[in-house]
Order: C-alpha cells, then structure tokens, then sequence
C-alpha cells in the first residue's frame, strides 16, 4: 500500500535561528526543537535534562486527599485492602507496583486480576463479591473503573469502599466511590492529563509517601514498572510522562526489579533498552499471560524478588507469548480471507467481522494487523458469556471512539479511547452495529485518513549526518506519540553500487547512499521489506528516502546507519 509522505511545517525560522545560534546546534536540530514546542535555551535545558523535581505534586489530583486518608486508616487499623486490576500490561504493572508498595509498608494487602474469558474488562461483580467474600474493607482500582457505575454502586451496597485510580476518559456519570483519582475527570485540576493506569497509581504512593515521610527515593525504585505502562499502553511522551519514562527506563538498564530483568533475558535484549524494546519485547511477554491464561501470572513475576521463582515464570510466560503469536497469525490469515470472499467487506470504509471461535485475548493484535493491509478503522468480534466482544483500533486521525460511541445504543458496553476500543453487544446488534458502524465512519472520515502516512519533520542533507549530530539528536530520547523518533526526508540519492538484497527470503535492501555526486560520501542504510525496489536502485538511478538515523552496533563495531522507513522514485 503506497504511504503518503506529510513534511510537518518547518518552525519560524527566526526562533530556529536564534535557538541554534544559543545552543551552538545545526538549524535541523533547532527546527526539531521548535517543532516540539522547544523555543528558548531554558525550555531546551528542561526538555534534555529531565529532572524528577519537574514531576506534579500528587494532592493536586481531585480526591487525593480522601484516598490517602482512606488508605491510611485502613493501614493503621489493619483493615484488609485488595488492591484490583485490569490484566494488560498498564494494569497488572499499577497492581504489582502499589501492591509491593503497600507490602512493603505493613498494609494487610492482597491483590485481584480479572479473568479476562470469564469476567472480562475492568471491575466485575465476581470481583467484588470475591473482595466482599474475604473481608476486604477496601479496593483500590486501577487501570479501570471510571466507568464501572453499576458495580461500584454494588460495591457500596456491600460495605466497600473502593478508590478508582484510572486514566481513560469517564462516561457521563462519575461512580461514586469513595475516592476517583483520573485526571481526564471533570473538575480536575491536575495539570498534565496523560498518565498511564500505573502512572496515577504512582501518583497515589507518591502522596501517600508524601503525608507519611517516606523518601521519595523509595517510590523511585518502582518508576521501571512506571515506564513499562507508559510506553506498552501508547500514552503520550510528553511533560510528566517524559520525566517519569526516563528515569524509569535508566533503572530498567541499571537496577530493574527481579521479575523484569528475568524477562529482558528472555526476551534477548542485550543493548541498552529503549521504549520500543519495551514496546516490542517486555510488553508482549507481559501481557500474553492475561491473553492465554491469566494476568495474575505477570503479577506474580512482577512482585517476585527471587530469581529462581522468577526464572521459571519468566519462562512460562514467554510460551505463552510464543503461542499468542502462532494464534493470532492463524486468525489473521482467516480474518483476511473473511474480508476477500466478501464484496461487501472490500469496499467498505470499516472492517468488522465475528467469528465465536476466536480468542479473546488476541483479537486487538488482529485488529492491529488487518489494518496493515486494509488501512481504515477495525473492529474484531468473538464470543464471550453470551455476548459478542471485541477489540477495536483507529487509524491515524481518526477519532474511533466517537465513532463507536454513535453506536452506544446497540452495545452493553463500551470503552477506550480515540486509537483503540472495547465493546460488548448481544450478538443480534451484529449486523445493526455493522451497518451504523461503517454509515457514521463513512460520513465522517476523510480519503487522507483513509491512507497510511508518514509524519515526515525536515530535510536532511547527508553531509549534516555525523556522530555530533547523532549525539545531540539522541537527547531527544525516550521517544514516543508526541515525541517521536524524528524522520528525516532526502532527495535526489542515489546507491554506490554494493546495494544488495538481504534477509532469508531477500526481502530487505542493504544499501550504501550517496547524495552527492561531487564527494560520493556514502552512508549505510537498511530499507525493510522495501527489496521491490531492487532492480530500480541497482542502476543507479536516483529516488527519494525518508528515514530514521540510527546507530548501528554489531560485532563490537558503531556506525551509523539509515533506517529507510519509505522510497520513492523519480520519474
């Protein structure tokens, strides 16, 4: 599918100038800057040298001050808290993080993962007769419950009192618990918005510690498991989350916790971790216990501190995450012939098929992959207790969620945010839903965002590329939405003449670029899955890249390298 390629607006020119000129930085990197909102030397200082002092006092969260008091009483009293959570990575990371907290300081503390086939996403009544069944006093939610009215009103039925710590947007009506920490929540005053589940359960411990004198250097031992929910749940890189990730992701490289260092072993990561590694390597492993058995496992490694018990969890999780993936290839692969043998499903604006026989646990990753190949919004069904329920996820720009939520009527229910989705329906809504599904889409998308693109941030000449540059730029770590990776954009390239075909089916392009004719200066480059244009760059003949700049490091030996993201020819 061909990309569109956008080029972000260059910043003004004379804010780029002046901030080069004050930083002794090429005008390409101050024009990053810029473009991050980074426009003075003191905005720069802050921005590249993050500092645990920049992070929110936790009492200006809305009913803070309730919850502390709750859990203090309920810690001096020896009151039994359960501490609940959803089963992904963001949740079963808030549950391992204020539980060990709480065990630490003397709580009467247990904890609760939901079982995601019997009682599925968030707080369940089965939960709640399980915490009011074992004399539990109160229940601390995280990563869920924001929409939880019905059942946080059974709770209070029940004598429970119960502090929702969430971070998604809330429904209409706020569940009267006894504490609703969330800063999306009308009447907040908390300054940065986009916390994960784990990061307000951080926020939580943090003003507990705060009331209690505990030091903060304490609370700083769990910031690996904070990292790990912010870059595994997709949430903004930006402001608090930025501060909160880079120091999490030094203590995953220096000093992390038993259970996620048996998993980077496993997972074979032997460089310095990066938030994609934790994308792509710790979080998979992580949340395939709640997609194949139950979250409770990644609990338990999280919170071990003996590296035998953690060893073999570590082990026992990895083949589940072997067996996630052969699975939800095979449901991909019918998912695709699903949509090809049906002419409806080809040109639609939406996908949205039901199949009972799927596994729940794996349906967003099929979500995910179906729209690699047909870009638009995606929503995968299956059967669970009854009901039809799915996962679903967006593409660039468009608000899913809206579009689900014009839908709310034929569901049971619903939630998520502008990328991604869940939703319950009785399976007669199917084909209703279906059809309001793709009619509001429709109506509502536009051809651009129909089309995969790629956020291009400025031209790049290649004699700017050196080890100085690379240097200065990877300061702009951690990346991720809102702070990406920066992609550069190069025209007129062309090969030396050792380009070549690599990888076990020659699907990828190994490549030495030259830009200009003059010098024949040449840089490695790496262009996966793009070897179709082979037999066009072997001649020599110019084209357009766009693409990353990397270090490469292999064998004891550092170059850098381009990591070619997009090609295009030159007519």
């Amino acid at each position: 599918m061909e990309k569109k390629w956008v080029i972000k607006e260059r910043g003004d020119s004379g804010l780029v100038k002046q901030l080069a000129g004050d930083l002794g930085v090429s005008e390409s990197l101050a024009n990053l800057m810029v473009q991050r909102k980074i426009t003075t030397p003191g905005e720069a200082r802050k921005f590249f040298n993050p500092s645990l002092d920049y992070l929110h006092d936790p009492f200006l969260m809305k009913d803070m001050n309730r919850a502390v008091d709750r859990l203090s009483g309920a810690i001096k009293k020896g009151e039994k808290i359960l501490v609940y959570g959803d089963y992904d990575v963001d949740g079963t990371t808030a549950v391992a993080l204020v539980y060990s907290f709480l065990k630490k300081n003397n709580a009467n503390v247990d904890y609760y993962i939901p079982d995601r086939y019997k009682e599925g996403y968030g707080v369940s009544f089965q939960g709640i007769d399980f915490a009011f069944n074992n004399n539990f006093k109160v229940v601390i939610s995280l990563d869920c419950g924001i929409k939880a009215v019905e059942k946080i009103q059974y709770a209070k039925s029940k004598g429970l009192d119960v502090i929702i710590c969430d971070h998604h947007y809330p429904g209409d009506e706020i569940p009267k618990a006894l504490a609703v920490l969330d800063p999306k929540q009308p009447g907040c005053d908390y300054p940065y918005k986009e916390l994960s589940g784990c990061g307000v359960g951080f926020k939580l411990i943090h003003a507990y510690s705060k009331i209690h004198s505990i030091p903060f250097s304490e609370i700083a031992n769990y910031l690996d498991l904070v990292a790990v929910s912010i870059a595994s749940d997709i949430v903004p890189i930006t402001g608090e989350n930025r501060v909160l990730a880079y120091f999490g992701l030094k203590q995953l490289n220096e000093a992390p916790r038993t259970g996620l260092k048996e998993i980077i072993r496993e997972a074979e990561v032997s460089r310095v971790l990066t938030i994609e590694d934790v994308v792509f390597k710790i979080g998979p492993r992580i949340n395939a216990a709640g997609r194949m058995e139950t979250g409770s496992k990644a609990v338990e490694l999280l919170i071990s501190d003996d590296p035998k018990v953690a060893a073999a969890i570590s082990k026992e999780i990895n083949c589940f995450n072997i067996e996630r993936r052969n699975i939800d290839r095979s449901i991909t692969t019918e998912a695709m012939r699903m949509i090809s043998e049906n002419q409806r499903s080809v040109n639609s604006k939406t996908t949205v098929l039901f199949n009972p026989q799927w596994k729940k646990g794996v349906i967003g990753i099929v979500a995910s992959r179906l729209i690699e190949t047909y870009y638009r919004p995606t929503v995968i069904l299956t059967e669970s207790n009854g009901f039809a329920t799915g996962s679903a996820r967006s593409v660039q720009g468009y608000d899913l969620y809206q579009a689900i939520e014009a839908c709310s009527d034929l569901l049971e229910s619903f939630g998520g945010h502008m990328f991604a989705a869940g939703l319950t329906l009785k399976k007669e809504n199917i084909e209703p839903f279906i059809e309001r599904f793709e009619q509001f889409v429709n109506s509502t998308i536009t051809e651009d965002q129909l089309s995969p693109r790629i956020f291009i941030d400025t031209e790049l000449a290649f004699s700017e590329i050196n080890e100085e540059f690379y240097r200065v730029m990877s300061q702009f770590q951690p990346y991720g939405p809102e702070n990406m990776s920066p992609i550069f954009i190069s025209y007129n390239v062309f090969d030396s003449g050792s380009g070549r075909m690599v990888g076990s089916s020659g699907e990828h392009l190994k490549l030495d670029l030259c830009q200009d004719s003059g010098t024949f200066r040449s840089i490695p480059a790496i262009a996966f899955g793009q070897a179709d244009y082979f037999e066009y760059i072997k001649n020599g003949k110019p084209f357009d890249v766009c693409y990353s700049v990397e270090m490469n490091e292999f064998r004891g030996n550092r170059n850098l390298q381009l990591n070619i993201r997009d090609i295009k020819t030159r007519s």
